[in-house]
């Protein structure tokens, strides 16, 4: 390996990770605009969240509500 090809693999996560974030904050947003804005109103008892913890909300939803099952065909 040489330092150009270390170079463009640097890049290439670089990359990646900001992607992740962006799409991350993109879909984080709305959670958190939903749960401060619509959701906290209707439950008094609640209290904001942060944009971390909207992030967190949509991992975990995500896990919790994900399909786990395969619909390919074998063969």
């Amino acid at each position: 390996m040489n330092k150009g090809d270390f170079g463009t693999l640097l890049a290439g996560i670089v990359i990646v990770v900001v992607v992740i974030f962006v799409l991350g904050a993109l879909f984080a947003y709305p959670v958190m605009w939903l749960w401060n804005g619509v959701l906290v109103h209707a439950v008094t008892i609640a209290n904001p969240i942060t944009f971390w913890q909207a992030w967190g909300l949509m991992i975990l939803s995500g896990i919790l509500f994900k399909s786990s099952s395969y619909t390919g065909k074998s063969g």
